[in-house]
């Protein structure tokens, strides 16, 4: 049976490699729809917890897991570290990181790494589709070639890039309702693409290259960095001013074409964008081309947690307070409000900053009971405070960070000296000792 006609009939083995954020989803998605799924990882404890039924991500409940252990036809799903198995599966989506270097400049260790695993079990009549998001031309400049020693794209073996668009604790969409973006490297590639996605996603949109989607992807994220750093910069301005940026946010959004609302913050988090935009500036660089405006709004991203900090300062200042020896409680280290991910969030930076400015840190995170620094910040080791009144009233000044709905803000308000508000989550408790960052 050829590689199409099992696709087709659900009758291919999908293996998905990296099973995080993005590949545990896909996962319980190909299961659900009758594939059985070989998933790939390289840390030890996830594939155990797997096996033994159970998630470590928090909006993906443990029933679920396990419910793909105990089919009525066998286990549907199983996870392995050893890569001698790449060669099982008909079909392979490698999900892995690509962080940035210290220099900012696209780390591609894990995929490359991962091809190569894959290129020593290639076999005929597999389908090999990355994932991961990187710039345009990887898929064709890099994985290709390692690929291809002795077999031929497009016939023997099939290669697509087909970028993840999971937004975790996003309940309004998931897995089968995000339309699919597809490029194939050769036009039996696609074909093979699409035709496997076709059978857990409702929408497939085909293009016409793999640095076609792999440009797609990175358009969506910078578009999304641009309008957050013109909101971040503009609300730097307000608050000089005197005026509420949030107001102003809601009196423009009432426009019924021509504007969308993005909102400010302490700086970017998440795994996509706070790198993605310098994916393609490193490209843009081999075409001798600056990419001003996308490298602009990095520079007025990255420097939020700086002017967090600054506020912060400032604040206590004006309340006859000095930063040093300050006990400050930061309120949520999560990239995003009500999930369990802190990959690459603003709350490392602004810890780090409060911490060399001689303040005394701790966090209090529902989500996240303990934290480790990431790989940028690894002396920063902490244990979630319990949030009491006794704990915000010994705070000298409380930052709130991420604004997650288990934080009864009326409350917090009630028993905090000083609150720097990042997230505007504190407007409906108006009060002298609030202010906004």
């Amino acid at each position: 049976m050829d590689l199409l006609t099992k696709i087709k009939n659900k009758q291919a083995l999908v293996g998905i490699i990296g099973l995080g954020y993005v590949g545990l989803p896909l996962v319980l998605r190909f299961c659900q729809v009758g594939f059985q799924v070989l998933g790939f990882d390289t840390d030890d404890r996830k594939v155990k917890a797997l096996n033994l039924g159970e998630s470590y991500i928090k909006h993906i409940p443990s029933a679920r897991v396990a419910q793909l252990q105990a089919s009525g036809n066998g286990r549907q799903f199983e996870a392995t570290s050893e890569a001698a198995r790449l060669g099982e599966p008909d079909v392979l989506i490698i999900c892995v990181p690509t962080p940035l270097t210290v220099k900012r400049e696209p780390d591609l260790r894990y995929v490359e790494s991962t091809t190569r695993q894959i290129a020593r079990a290639l076999r005929p009549g597999q389908l090999i589709s990355l994932e991961s998001t990187t710039y345009p031309g990887t898929t064709a400049e890099l994985v290709l070639p390692i690929l291809s020693d002795g077999l031929r794209v497009g016939h023997d073996f099939y290669l697509v890039f087909s970028p993840e668009r999971e937004d975790p604790g996003n309940t309004e969409f998931e897995v089968r309702t995000i339309p699919k973006v597809v490029g194939g490297v050769t036009p039996a590639c696609l074909e093979h693409g699409v035709a496997l996605y076709e059978q857990v996603i409702d929408r497939v949109i085909q293009v016409s290259s793999t640095q076609a989607a792999e440009m797609s992807k990175l358009l969506e994220n910078i578009y999304r960095a641009v309008n957050i750093a013109l909101v971040n910069e503009l609300k730097m301005l307000c608050l000089r001013m005197g005026v509420d940026i949030f107001e102003v946010i809601e009196a423009s959004k009432t426009k019924p074409f021509g504007f969308q609302a993005f909102y400010p913050g302490p700086g970017l988090g998440g795994h996509c964008i706070p790198i993605d935009p310098f994916y393609l500036t490193w490209k843009a660089r081999e075409y001798d081309f600056t990419t001003r405006f996308i490298e602009l709004a990095g520079e007025i991203n990255t420097g939020m947690p700086y002017f967090v900090m600054q506020r912060v300062s400032a604040v206590l200042n004006q309340n006859s307070k000095p930063l040093k020896d300050a006990k400050v409680l930061v309120l949520g280290i999560a990239y995003k409000k009500d999930v369990d991910d802190d990959r690459e969030s603003p709350a490392y930076k602004i810890i780090d900053l409060l911490q060399r400015g001689g303040a005394e840190v701790s966090y209090n995170d529902p989500h996240i009971p303990r934290c480790f620094g990431m790989r940028h910040y690894p002396q920063i080791d902490m244990t979630s405070t319990p949030l009491t009144a006794e704990t915000l009233q010994e705070a000298d000044l409380v930052l709130l960070v991420t604004d997650h709905s288990a934080y009864d803000y009326s409350w917090i308000a009630s028993q905090a000296r000083l609150i720097v508000d990042t997230r505007n989550a504190f407007k409906n408790q108006a009060s002298a000792h609030i202010y906004q960052a």
